[in-house]
């Protein structure tokens, strides 16, 4: 747990709206451990003093605890501004200081490097890194790397032998922050500790899987970044493909990090991968349009006017494997939707009663912005002698007044401080992720749809309809929606 946590991009927004904040509160909850530092490398002319300044008026606005100022002294003894040009000055320099922290703090040599820079960025500072900062006494050096890894599977293996000439893999934590929210903890256990669940999620009793990540706002100040990603790139690619897998995947052998990442691999190499024409089939892309009080895609800021990028994507796939072949799952997610809501939805098949068909049981899995489990099972009328009717039970895990639910970068930096990897993307999982994904995009390239063609507040295109009315099911939402099947 000893460390020096280096952060490269220390005066950026990610560090100050999240990085900070998260380590604050690790300290409210008393995880952060005694021999400890905090040097955050940054370009501008500040010193320490004014950098605590700043930091401190960050996490008055961003943690989810009020700020303490017995809790914000500790936190900052451990704090140190390093100005530096990572592009241009000399990495011994940065050695040095380092060395003097790790006496300083007697961190033992141990390190974590974190890379809060644009991703073009990633090689320059690593392969500095190698020649002059990573000798330590016996301490161990890890590199935490923020998505995007990479804009296709050439780039990312590019990236991929870039850093793994520096750090071994066992020592690099690519970062999802998905992977850290609550929920999407939650899924294994859900799955793994109730024999009610996990011998029914399978071919012979699923009817359907639907995954829906809907988010209300447009892509905001986010404009540069997005246009050069879309939905596909931003979302899919990443974080609704690490929820297919943790939802299909085997229980592993044991709960280690390779172990369930093992698995997860398993489930993102048995995707279907699409045919030009299979894309034309299974996978639709919207771009919203000008809204009542909302701007066009094309009109956000740093968004080209002809922008081909799309906003959302809808798609079924294919799990090629004994347990899930022949159910089918379908994906929602797009900007300036009815609704802000991520959830799986699991469908069971019919079980007809006295020869009635009663609604099919489902288990929804609310990942935000409630957190927990609803379930729609069958049970008699009252009264009737064998009417059956759906009733519900909705358990929500931050709906309880005081709850504070841990944000997602708390935990990947504490595990990161515990060398535990398994809510950190490996690189098979990564590699996999973008195969998938660039059989979409190839199609993809010949044939942009006649943006806009939804508009905001819509649940995307019209004709993601058919996705799913060719199977003759509908699409299902449950937080916030108004769908009568649920």
């Amino acid at each position: 747990m000893n460390n020096a946590f280096v952060i490269f991009g220390a005066t950026g927004d990610l560090t100050h709206r999240k990085l900070m904040p998260a380590f604050y509160n690790l300290a409210h909850e008393g995880n952060i451990p005694e021999n400890f530092a905090i040097v955050a490398v940054g370009r501008r002319d500040y010193d320490t003093e004014k950098y605590a300044r700043l930091v401190k008026e960050s996490i008055a606005r961003h943690s989810r605890f009020s700020l303490k100022e017995d809790i914000w002294e500790r936190l900052k003894e451990r704090i140190r501004y390093f100005r530096f040009n990572f592009l241009h000055d000399d990495y011994c320099r940065l050695a040095e200081y380092l060395r003097e922290i790790d006496a300083e703090a007697q961190t033992g040599g141990n390190r974590i490097y974190y890379l809060a820079v644009a991703p073009e960025h990633f090689a320059t500072i690593v392969a500095n890194l190698k020649k002059k900062c990573l000798r330590t006494n016996g301490g161990h050096s890890r590199c935490m790397i923020e998505k995007p890894f990479g804009s296709d599977l050439r780039t990312a293996k590019e990236l991929n032998d870039q850093i793994t000439a520096v750090f071994s893999e066992k020592n690099i934590f690519r970062i999802d922050h998905y992977l850290g929210k609550e929920m999407f903890q939650n899924i294994m256990a859900i799955r793994f500790a109730n024999a009610i669940f996990e011998p029914l999620l399978n071919r012979d009793h699923v009817e359907q899987v639907q995954i829906l990540s809907a988010e209300t706002r447009g892509v905001g100040a986010r404009g540069h970044y997005y246009d050069n990603a879309g939905e596909i790139r931003d979302m899919i690619q990443s974080h609704l493909l690490q929820l297919i897998s943790l939802i299909a995947m085997e229980r592993p052998a044991e709960f280690s990090d390779q172990e369930i990442r093992d698995e997860k691999v398993k489930v993102l190499r048995a995707l279907r991968r699409y045919s030009p024409d299979e894309v034309a089939r299974y996978v639709v892309r919207g771009q919203y349009g000008v809204g009542d009080d909302a701007l066009a895609y094309r009109d956000e800021v740093n968004v080209d006017k002809n922008s081909p990028t799309e906003t959302f994507v809808a798609m079924k796939l294919f799990i090629e494997n004994d347990r899930w072949r022949g159910v089918p799952f379908y994906l929602r997610s797009g900007k300036r939707m009815p609704v802000k809501a991520t959830e799986i939805i699991i469908e069971f098949k019919n079980a007809a009663y006295r020869g009635i068909n009663a609604k099919n049981n489902i288990l929804v899995i609310k990942i935000q912005p409630e957190e927990g489990v609803f379930l729609r099972f069958n049970a008699k009328e009252i009264g009737a002698r064998h009417n059956i009717i759906p009733v519900k039970m909705d358990f929500c895990q931050n709906c309880e007044i005081g709850f504070n639910s841990p944000e997602a970068y708390e935990k990947l930096l504490l595990d990161a401080m515990r060398g535990e990897a398994t809510l950190f993307a490996r690189w098979d999982e990564v590699e996999a992720a973008w195969e998938f994904v660039d059989t979409i995009r190839e199609a993809w390239k010949n044939d942009v749809p006649p943006f806009p063609n939804y508009r905001p507040g819509a649940w995307g295109p019209a004709e993601a309809e058919r996705i799913v009315a060719a199977d003759g099911k509908k699409w299902l939402v449950l937080q916030g929606g108004e769908n009568e099947d649920l």
